[in-house]
């Protein structure tokens, strides 16, 4: 998994936005919307409120399995274990990164 921040450890109050790619065949280079420049630059514009996290279907596919995404890649906004927001696809447009700001904000919903 790739942790796009440096930083040491995560609040609990922080919301982690999990980056679920697809298995890519060996030999095949991923499309240009998941490259980690990608994910980074989405990372920049979240800010701190969401910490991204890089899920690869290979390396994790138990993790990737695990949230039942019917087609990758995903993302899923999570926050102590509680999802807050789900996208298919990397979040690009304006309206979407706003959307998923939104979702890290509000408070989860208990179960």
């Amino acid at each position: 998994m790739f942790l796009s921040s440096h930083s040491p450890a995560l609040r609990p109050e922080t919301a982690v936005l999990l980056v679920m790619l697809p298995l890519v065949p060996f030999g095949e280079v991923a499309p240009d919307a998941l490259n980690n420049a990608s994910i980074l630059a989405l990372q920049r514009r979240l800010g701190p409120a969401v910490r991204v996290l890089k899920v690869d279907e290979a390396s994790h596919p138990a993790v990737v399995r695990s949230f039942g995404t019917p087609a990758l890649p995903a993302c899923v906004l999570v926050r102590q274990g509680v999802e807050l927001w789900r996208h298919e696809g990397l979040p690009e447009d304006e309206s979407s990164v706003n959307t998923l700001l939104q979702a890290a904000r509000a408070q989860p919903q208990a179960r």
